[in-house]
């Protein structure tokens, strides 16, 4: 990345930012372009942040709807690289892009090109991708695939909205409570102790609970934190916990619901995507697998898969799982008969994306008060234990 100063025909001064192979190459193409440059150097890497953010499905997102309105506008494709990358403020994401340019321009295809970096762009990212040059419709797959992408991020979007707020007010709750015990109780223990009188039981087991705290707080955050630790380790390297995991949150009231919709929004948009694409029905069904969310789901498609492979209907091998409603088989079923398998799976995407959205707003709804009621109970609990002596002693004296 270099950036430059020069002056046009009418000697009016501009500057800017550019990518280059050297600084030769810039100040020649600046020419070409009427402009004469005064200034070429490397732009200088910050202090701090050069790195850049880590590239997220979001920037994917957002690169997929970029590439493909500038290609349906008409734009050559390493032109539409070149633009998405020099409008990009994340450093990894600038490079990423400048390298896929730089494969286009020296004759690599699309697909073989993002084939480089398999972290950002997954098996089935690239296969439709593939697809789409192999049937000569690159534009059509990758406004599709960003629509896809766009949908898919707003349905986790929703879901992390719906999980996160509870999980973070139950944590600072605990981190209140946890203060309180080992800062704020021990206070009122000193007080009480001048009483010479007997605790109400309930004071009793507060106290009891501050001094084990006290005692052995950094116990308590050591095991809480390697438990979590031994969790997320176990959940990513161990394919029997993941699947655990993944059955119990099913089984969990109202969210095991949206998970379960979810998991079938995600199920019906990917396999409609691909199949439209022009994937074959096992191909993309292996590929649909993992983009499911959740490996109860995925291992279900897998057995969908091997029994499409031997000459079921996609609407009979998912009833065979036990795990798909029977509007889904149905909707399934119809869309093969008609030859309209695509369609009807995008019908069925679209009525689970809004049966989430919707339980998701029932949801926050619902928490709210239960929140509130969790709240009083540990934090209210605990004063009133702190007060209920001072009742007592005031009923004593008077």
């Amino acid at each position: 990345m270099f950036v430059w100063e020069g002056t046009d025909k009418r000697g009016v001064v501009m500057k800017g930012e550019q990518v280059a192979k050297n600084a030769n190459f810039l100040r020649a193409e600046l020419r070409r372009q009427g402009i004469t440059p005064k200034v070429v150097k490397p732009k200088p890497k910050p202090l701090f942040g050069s790195a850049g953010k880590p590239v997220t499905p979001l920037d994917i997102a957002i690169f997929s709807r970029q590439i493909a309105t500038m290609m349906k506008a008409g734009v050559p494709i390493v032109g539409a690289l070149e633009i998405i990358s020099s409008g990009n403020k994340n450093v990894r994401m600038q490079k990423m892009v400048n390298a896929i340019r730089a494969d286009v321009e020296s004759g690599s295809s699309l697909s073989e090109s993002i084939g480089k970096h398999p972290v950002q762009f997954d098996e089935l990212y690239r296969n439709l991708v593939r697809a789409g040059e192999s049937a000569g419709v690159l534009e059509t797959v990758l406004d599709t695939v960003a629509t896809y992408k766009e949908n898919l991020e707003a349905l986790k979007g929703k879901i992390k909205k719906a999980l996160f707020y509870p999980a973070m007010v139950m944590a600072v709750a605990l981190l209140v409570s946890a203060i309180l015990l080992i800062f704020v109780v021990p206070t009122f223990e000193d007080v009480f102790q001048g009483f010479g009188a007997d605790l109400p039981a309930f004071t009793q087991m507060v106290i009891g609970l501050s001094d084990f705290m006290v005692a052995w707080w950094w116990l308590i955050a050591l095991g809480l934190a390697g438990a979590g630790v031994a969790t997320v380790m176990a959940f990513k390297r161990s394919t029997a916990f993941q699947h655990f995991v993944d059955r119990m949150v099913l089984k969990l009231p109202v969210i095991g619901q949206i998970m379960h919709n979810s998991s079938i929004a995600r199920f019906a948009r990917t396999l409609a995507v691909t199949f439209k694409a022009g994937v074959p029905l096992v191909e993309a069904l292996d590929t649909v697998a993992g983009a499911t969310g959740n490996t109860v789901y995925e291992e279900a498609v897998f057995r969908v898969r091997d029994d499409v492979a031997v000459g079921y209907p996609v609407n009979m091998a998912m009833k065979q799982t036990n795990l798909f409603p029977h509007m889904v088989v149905q909707m399934t079923a119809i869309g093969e008969e008609a030859g309209a398998l695509d369609t009807m799976l995008f019908k069925v995407a679209e009525f689970y994306e809004q049966e989430v959205n919707n339980a998701v707003d029932a949801l926050s709804s619902l928490l709210e008060p239960l929140i509130m009621v969790f709240l009083g109970v540990i934090v209210g609990g605990m004063v009133i234990a702190m007060y209920l002596p001072i009742f007592k002693l005031g009923a004593v004296v008077g």
